[in-house]
């Protein structure tokens, strides 16, 4: 079986050249050619799709990046993706996740998603901005709809300091949310790949409201419980994920909280955490569905 591994060109750090390399090598393992291939090299056009051989096509494409637009092309195409292009817009922009989430009735922590706005916005006399204060309280959570690792979330503390991140902030999407105080500088991440639990870790900081590795938290295993594990599972069936990382935050009395959902989370701390490699779960789940397509379609063609 050959499959494409679709990274981004212009990402070229060791962390993301870790884990391209794990699920190159977690392929090998299970006797599968993953070829890596970039969104410029495909995109622009080195590839005719409509003339690729059956013997150069390939059975699937796993889609490590968030370059929608190629993912969408890429399906209109006939390839199979993992995960689809769908599902990754949807985790990629937080607004659509906690929309289609809390659609489904997942607990998430009280979100007012930002009008869409334009330059030169006199935040001093917007009402709407007394209307996200009034609802949500302060401390309140500002996230950009669009960032990772933690770096575009704020902890905002007073009117002052939301005006004055609003106008730094321009016209780039972002959602207000209440601060879940009982889950301060700590959540939990579970992966879920096919459905069920694969591994997960507990992070913790001391020094930030972000428990993000990347912001200086640190991490320990840990064993969820069984409404945490349910949430998870239930966010990647809602999205239509095959797999994924899910950060669930502590309510009040510890009750599972919805927090943000990665389509194509970084698995490299979390195997030093706990020694277990996701990429090879990831694999050997590619493998089963095409395997299982296939097998489908030999039974509807007899």
């Amino acid at each position: 079986m050959t499959g494409w591994l679709v990274v981004n060109h212009f990402v070229k750090s060791k962390k993301f050249m870790e884990i391209f390399n794990m699920l190159q090598e977690a392929a090998e393992r299970q006797q599968v050619n993953l070829i890596k291939k970039t969104n410029v090299e495909l995109m622009c056009g080195l590839f005719d799709y409509d003339n690729i051989s059956i013997f150069e096509k390939p059975s699937f494409i796993l889609f490590w990046d968030k370059d929608i637009r190629l993912a969408n092309f890429l399906e209109e195409k006939g390839f199979r993706l993992f995960n689809t292009a769908s599902a990754i817009e949807i985790c990629d922009d937080k607004s659509l996740s906690h929309i289609k989430l809390s659609q489904q009735g997942i607990k998430t922590p009280k979100t007012i998603v930002s009008p869409k706005i334009y330059w030169d916005v006199d935040y001093e006399k917007e009402e709407y901005i007394d209307m996200v204060i009034e609802t949500l309280g302060f401390p309140l959570i500002v996230k950009e709809c669009f960032g990772s690792f933690g770096r575009q979330v704020y902890l905002v503390q007073n009117k002052d300091e939301l005006i004055e991140l609003l106008k730094s902030l321009g016209v780039r999407p972002i959602l207000f949310q209440e601060f879940i105080e009982s889950s301060k500088g700590r959540d939990v991440r579970i992966h879920i790949v096919g459905g069920k639990m694969v591994t997960s870790m507990y992070r913790y900081n001391d020094n930030d409201f972000r428990a993000n590795i990347t912001n200086g938290g640190k991490m320990k295993e840990y064993t969820p419980t069984d409404d945490q594990i349910e949430l998870a599972v239930k966010v990647c069936d809602a999205l239509g994920l095959d797999f994924a990382g899910v950060d669930i935050l502590f309510g009040e009395n510890d009750e599972p909280v919805f927090c943000e959902v990665n389509s194509n989370a970084h698995f490299k701390n979390i195997y030093d955490c706990t020694g277990v490699n996701v990429a090879d779960y990831i694999i050997r789940h590619i493998i089963d569905e095409i395997n299982g397509f296939n097998l489908n379609m030999k039974l509807y063609a007899n």
